[in-house]
C-alpha cells in the first residue's frame, strides 16, 4: 500500500493500488456526474437530468470496474484519443522518435499550444512506437474542482503548485517539484513539461529560464553544478505544430483585450472550455517533432534555454496558413487557405486581427 512517508504524496499521479478508490470518489462526485449529464444530455429537458444521475453512476461503476491499473486507464484514454484524432484532424505525423532509447527516461520540454492535446499527442506517439508514456506536469490553476484533480492524477499527471504564497512556501514547493522530477527520471519515468507557464497564445515559443532553474533546485541540494545536473536529465526539446488551432480566435481576443484594456478577466470555467474546444475542435494536420537529446554542457539557464528554443523553432512544421499569415509566398498556399484565414479574421474586431495573424506568423519568423 502507499507509504504515509511519501514526500510526493500531494503532487504525484496515483499508483495502481490507489486507482479503485479514486474512481469511486469520481463516481460519487455530484459535480462530475452533473457535468457528464449536461454534456451527454444537453438536448434533454433539465428536469430529466437528476433522474438520470443514479443510472449514470451505476453505468460508470460497471464500466470502470475493470480499470484497476494506470495502464488500463491509459488504454481506455487511448480509445477516445483514437476517435478524437480521426474526427478532428487530417492526420498526425511524428519525427525523431527513432533516435530515442526505449530503455531510458527523458525530460521532454515542449512548446505549448493546447492544454490537453499537447501532452496527449506526445504520449500517443511514444506509446505507438513502443516507449513508456510520460508523467505530465499540470498547473494547479486548472484543478479548481476536486474531480479535475482526480481525473488528471489518474492519467499520470503531477501537480505544479503555482498558487504557493510567500517565499518560504514557494521554495518548499520548488524543492518538492524538482526532487519529484529527478526521482521520476531515476525510476524510469519520463516527464512532459511545457517550456513556460501557460500556452504561447502569440505563437512565440520561447523557454522560460525560471523553469530550468527549478529543475536545478534538486541539483543545488546535491551540490552538483548546473551544467552537469542538466546533462543528467536527458532533456529532449519537442515541437508541436497544429495546422489549425481551434482556440486561435479566443486567444487573439484575449491578447487584444489585454493590449487595449490592460487586463483580461477569465470567465469561471474558461480554462475548461478551452480544454474541451482544443479536444473537439478541427485541428487539420499535426506534426510532433522530437529533437535531439541535449548532451553538451550549458553553464547557464539562459544558454540552455537558447538551445531548447533553437531546436523547437528548427523542428516546427510550417503549414500554408503560417506562410500566409506571415505574408510569405509559398507554393502550398491555395485559395482555400485564404478563405479559411479570412473566416477567422471576420470573427474579430479589425484591431485584433494582428494578434491572430501573429499566432500563425511567429513560427515562420522564429524559424528564419
Amino acid at each position: 500500500m502507499t507509504s504515509t512517508n511519501d514526500p510526493y504524496l500531494d503532487i504525484r499521479p496515483y499508483n495502481d493500488d490507489e486507482i479503485p478508490a479514486a474512481l469511486d470518489r469520481l463516481i460519487n462526485d455530484e459535480e462530475f456526474i452533473s457535468a457528464i449529464l449536461q454534456h451527454r444530455f444537453a438536448h434533454q429537458p433539465a428536469w430529466l437530468r437528476p433522474l438520470l444521475s443514479p443510472i449514470v453512476k451505476i453505468y460508470l461503476k460497471f464500466k470502470w470496474a475493470k480499470l484497476t491499473s494506470v495502464e488500463a486507464i491509459q488504454l481506455e484514454v487511448k480509445k477516445y484519443l483514437d476517435q478524437t484524432l480521426e474526427y478532428t484532424t487530417n492526420g498526425v505525423t511524428y519525427s525523431g522518435l527513432e533516435q530515442l532509447d526505449k530503455n531510458r527516461s527523458y525530460l521532454f520540454i515542449s512548446n505549448h499550444r493546447d492544454i490537453a492535446m499537447d501532452p496527449a499527442l506526445v504520449n500517443y506517439g511514444l506509446h505507438k512506437s513502443g516507449h513508456r508514456t510520460v508523467r505530465i506536469a499540470i498547473g494547479d490553476n486548472l484543478l479548481k474542482k476536486p474531480c479535475a484533480t482526480e481525473l488528471m492524477r489518474l492519467n499520470k499527471s503531477f501537480i505544479v503548485q503555482r498558487s504557493a504564497k510567500g517565499p518560504r512556501e514557494m521554495m518548499k514547493m520548488l524543492g518538492t517539484l524538482s526532487g519529484y522530477i529527478k526521482h521520476s527520471l531515476e525510476t524510469g519515468n519520463s516527464i512532459w513539461i511545457a517550456q513556460k507557464e501557460g500556452r504561447a497564445k502569440d505563437g512565440n515559443d520561447f523557454t522560460d529560464a525560471a523553469i530550468l532553474k527549478m529543475f536545478h533546485v534538486e541539483g543545488r541540494k546535491q551540490k552538483i553544478d548546473f551544467a552537469e545536473y542538466m546533462q543528467s536529465l536527458n532533456i529532449v526539446p519537442v515541437s508541436i505544430a497544429y495546422e489549425n488551432d481551434p482556440c486561435d480566435v479566443a486567444k487573439a481576443r484575449e491578447l487584444y483585450e489585454k493590449a487595449t484594456h490592460g487586463q483580461y478577466q477569465k470567465a469561471e470555467f474558461e480554462d475548461i472550455e478551452s480544454i474541451i474546444q482544443g479536444i473537439v475542435g478541427e485541428k487539420g494536420r499535426i506534426h510532433v517533432a522530437f529533437g535531439d537529446v541535449i548532451r553538451e554542457p550549458f553553464a547557464t539557464p539562459e544558454a540552455l534555454a537558447d538551445e531548447i528554443d533553437r531546436q523547437i523553432h528548427a523542428n516546427y512544421r510550417l503549414y500554408p496558413i503560417n506562410y500566409l499569415a506571415a505574408n510569405v509566398d509559398h507554393e502550398e498556399i491555395q485559395d482555400e487557405h485564404k478563405v479559411q484565414l479570412e473566416a477567422k479574421l471576420a470573427q474579430l474586431p479589425v484591431d485584433a486581427h494582428r494578434y491572430l495573424l501573429d499566432s500563425y506568423a511567429n513560427p515562420v519568423r522564429n524559424k528564419a
